[in-house]
């Protein structure tokens, strides 16, 4: 049976701390259309299955590709990228879309996603260089490394790590895994590896690495297959080092 409409129920909300609602849309079914194709389809003429006028649907979107991570929402109770959820992919009948549930909601399906911006400031999740002058080519890496960064570089902050976290909520302080993957990415960068102390020591604190419950959860959701419980894990040694050596040599 072929299908002639797109049906979509989506969760709105008018702004910050408004009640929310659901509006259910009808739109053209076309072979191969992903999620924000649907939405782009309602922005031309936003009217509802019922015939009743509304604002158009507010996301967030930018790469298209994949890559960029700014399209993530509730996709029919799974958190993952609107760009990449085919609609030819996911079970026939009404498709539900709603916005992360552990970020403060902006305007419909738009979060506020500054927690996790604020915490990889606050890991210095960054490599620090003196650009104002030619320093020449950096340090090689052997091929193990590399790889391994390569996979950890990944990461696109799209928070669907976070979203499936049961450490990660309102009532925690958990920085969550990409911040903690960030971390571990930037301790194996040969340049990185001089600020290694501070970030250990940021993510030994309060809402650090002891606060990961390890359910797995991340490594499990997470769209690029990042090794999330393995940066944990290779973090949770290095912690231990840093806070053994801090205690011998004070």
């Amino acid at each position: 049976m072929t299908r002639e409409k797109i049906v979509l129920k989506i969760k709105r909300q008018d702004a910050p701390g408004k009640p929310s609602r659901w509006e259910q849309f009808a739109i053209p079914y076309r072979p191969n259309m992903n999620i924000i194709s649907c939405l782009m389809e309602i922005q031309k003429n936003p009217v509802t299955a019922s015939g009743q006028a509304t604002t158009p649907v507010v996301w967030e979107c930018s790469c298209l590709e994949h890559v960029c991570g700014a399209c993530s929402m509730v996709i029919n109770g799974k958190a993952r990228q609107a760009c990449s959820t085919l609609v030819d992919k996911l079970e026939d009948g009404p498709i539900t879309l709603e916005p992360l549930t552990k970020f403060p909601v902006i305007r419909d399906l738009r979060v506020d996603r500054s927690r996790l911006f604020e915490n990889l400031k606050r890991v210095k999740a960054w490599i620090p260089i003196d650009g104002t002058y030619p320093m020449g080519p950096g340090p090689r890496l052997d091929q193990k490394t590399t790889e391994i960064r390569y996979r950890l570089s990944t990461c696109m902050s799209c928070a669907v790590c976070m979203e499936v976290c049961p450490q990660y909520n309102e009532r925690s302080s958990f920085v969550g895994p990409a911040v903690l993957n960030q971390v571990r990415l930037m301790n194996l960068h040969p340049t990185g590896k001089l600020n290694r102390d501070e970030r250990l020591e940021a993510i030994m604190g309060d809402g650090g690495i002891t606060d990961c419950g390890n359910a797995q959860n991340c490594v499990k959701a997470c769209p690029k297959h990042i090794p999330l419980t393995e940066s944990i894990a290779d973090l949770g040694r290095q912690a231990t080092i840093h806070g053994l050596l801090g205690w011998l040599m004070p």
